[in-house]
């Protein structure tokens, strides 16, 4: 495989250094494309990310070796789809066996973007992406493992933002559901903790993207 031009090697050098998205012309990233050192998504707005290859371009500057051409089928990175936290205001429209199909699109979406985006190619970490939408990630892997989010007049799971970096507040009504939503987040890759709420008096799962 022919090295990168020099175009090339600055664009992938620029990619945002979290979720490896790339910027430039069509041209040029339609040639990262074909050299098998990006990827394009395949839900609106189509952006290009680097492959485990183009990740290798620019941590060691060496030749790319080749990759398989991705094939993710949805992902929570596109912007189309939005996994429910539990703090909706209004009830969702979608509910059924048609949320559960729009919700496993997304999760498997996100699995191959870990795939693609993690250097090592691992789809149990979490990648790039989730650590930059920390809310959205949880929350599409609690969906993803059939916990009920929280809505209006329904109890169920919150997902909340915290002040410590890289970790989301997990809330929900009951033990046992807690406890779920903790196992849920474990197998998805998180690392997580039961905390006592210290004025409150209640409990709530404190949890990070693992990154090793």
């Amino acid at each position: 495989m022919r090295p990168p031009t020099a175009v090339q090697r600055r664009i992938i050098e620029a990619a945002d250094p979290e979720t490896g998205r790339l910027s430039g012309t069509e041209t040029q990233l339609a040639g990262l494309v074909r050299a098998r050192l990006a990827f394009r998504h395949p839900r609106p707005p189509h952006a290009c990310f680097l492959t485990p290859a183009g990740h290798r371009v620019r941590e060691e500057g060496a030749a790319p070796a080749p990759s398989p051409p991705p094939a993710p089928t949805s992902s929570a990175a596109s912007g189309a789809f939005a996994a429910r936290t539990g703090r909706e205001t209004e009830r969702p429209g979608i509910e059924g066996a048609a949320r559960a199909r729009e919700v496993r699109s997304a999760w498997e979406g996100l699995v191959e973007l870990r795939r693609m985006t993690n250097t090592d190619g691992a789809r149990d970490r979490p990648c790039g992406w989730e650590r930059a939408h920390l809310v959205q990630a949880a929350a599409l892997a609690l969906e993803a493992a059939a916990c009920r989010p929280a809505a209006p007049g329904t109890p169920g799971y919150r997902v909340e933002e915290t002040p410590q970096p890289e970790a989301v507040a997990v809330r929900e009504p009951t033990r046992e559901g807690l406890r779920a939503c903790a196992d849920a987040l474990s197998r998805a890759g998180w690392q997580t903790s039961e905390h006592a709420e210290r004025r409150a008096g209640g409990r709530y799962v404190l949890a990070s993207p693992r990154r090793a």
